[in-house]
């Protein structure tokens, strides 16, 4: 999913391949973990440094990222919606926001002629307060500034519209409002509050004890090289087998229930005797679908050979219904990140993907090989001569040569026709 959501961003991903795409992903995951919640934008600097990555991605991607179940209120989808924003526009977007604040509670401050008037007071100092925090501490001068004055000119904009409403509704009313010069006033005393402020600010950012963001994000960054170190001890180098039977629906809408569940426990018993035997493990079954792990690709292709190799056996011996098994295999090897180096732990992976990818291309019968595993096994040719692509990756078949037919003892072998 977030992958697809960053290639519509920009299809060219900025040279980034799909692996590095996944350490992102990875990274953002867990960070956000640790921090137990929202990455802030030092947060999202530094695993774009870590990484690589565009910050624009990381900060779509850190916005897409699955988050722990649970009901969520509209404020806090509110808040990863304004937290998406790079932080300059997000400070524009508070900035308006607080100006309106203080233009209303000016507004009711003058246009209230009781006690309240001076609660609202205390409100518009207050929403004034955190508008100068805003502007000053942007990341540059020329956006403390810009973001002040939007601020004061915000708030005089709130006050002359309330004003023009108050006198529409209350035409004998002393209208309490703002007129041009105001707005222009505030403007500049918004402007300056920024400039001089932000200054002010980062020269004496040490004695209010604050750290510099450039410290804070090394910090920061050393978090995820640990976490980085721990993604590489949890790295594994396996090759996946994926099997399937060819046309099982179609077999099991006419085949007797009882000889249906035999033959295909025994179908699952097969495979899994093939794989232990040649030192794999069974990772995954689905349906009629299961998934080898092996760390010896040598090993993995064996078992797929065995597997196609000595099905006429299992048909002659073991399958109870009218129709002959028949079987579909790819194998492919890389590296995933196995929990705990459990290989079988992987839910997801594109290595899997791919074995499945490879399978589901290869003819009834066939073995498909990727050219990753068949560099260890000698290169394609060693493999066959028969080519298919998927995935970008160079597949050959294999193919059993001949099959040993049932027949009386002492009778020759019969050719596969």
């Amino acid at each position: 999913m977030q992958e697809e959501l960053l290639e519509q961003r920009n299809p060219t991903s900025e040279g980034l391949s799909e692996d590095e795409i996944q350490e992102m992903l990875v990274l953002a995951t867990r960070l956000r973990e640790q921090t137990g919640g929202e990455l802030d934008d030092e947060a999202i600097v530094a695993v774009a440094e870590a990484t690589g990555a565009p910050l624009d991605y990381v900060r779509l991607v850190v916005r897409t990222l699955p988050e722990k179940q649970g009901k969520k209120s509209i404020f806090s989808h509110m808040r990863t919606s304004y937290l998406s924003f790079d932080p300059n526009t997000r400070k524009l977007v508070a900035g308006s926001m607080l100006g309106l604040c203080i233009g209303v509670t000016s507004f009711l401050s003058g246009a209230i002629q009781t006690g309240d008037a001076g609660f609202f007071s205390i409100f518009s100092v207050i929403f004034a307060g955190l508008a100068g925090w805003n502007a000053i501490s942007a990341r540059e001068t020329k956006w403390a500034i810009a973001i002040g004055a939007l601020a004061g000119g915000a708030s005089q904009l709130s006050l002359a519209l309330l004003g023009f409403i108050q006198g529409l509704m209350m035409p004998n009313a002393d209208i309490t409002g703002s007129g041009p010069g105001q707005f222009l006033a505030a403007l500049f005393v918004g402007a300056a509050i920024g400039g001089v402020g932000h200054a002010l600010f980062r020269k004496n950012r040490k004695r209010l004890g604050m750290i510099d963001p450039a410290a804070d994000r090394q910090i920061l960054l050393e978090q995820l090289v640990d976490i980085q170190t721990k993604l590489k001890s949890d790295e594994r180098f396996v090759t996946y087998l994926s099997v399937d039977v060819v046309g099982s629906t179609r077999m099991k809408t006419k085949a007797d229930p009882l000889n249906l569940e035999f033959t295909f426990n025994e179908y699952h018993r097969y495979i899994e005797s093939i794989v232990k035997r040649n030192g794999g493990e069974i990772h995954s079954t689905a349906g009629d679908g299961v998934i080898g792990v092996f760390e010896d690709p040598r090993k993995a292709f064996q078992a797929g050979k065995a597997i196609q190799g000595g099905l006429f056996e299992f048909n002659a011996f073991r399958n109870k219904l009218d129709d002959e098994i028949e079987l579909r295999a790819g194998v492919h090897t890389g590296n995933v990140l196995a929990p705990g180096q459990e290989a079988k732990n992987v839910n997801f992976a594109h290595v899997i993907d791919v074995a499945a990818h490879i399978q589901h291309e290869s003819p009834v019968g066939g073995l498909g090989v990727s050219s990753t595993t068949a560099t260890y096994l000698g290169g394609l040719g060693a493999v066959s001569e028969e080519r298919i692509t998927v995935e970008d990756f160079e597949v050959a078949i294999w193919r059993p040569r001949k099959r040993v037919l049932p027949q009386p003892a002492g009778a020759a072998e019969t050719p596969a026709g």
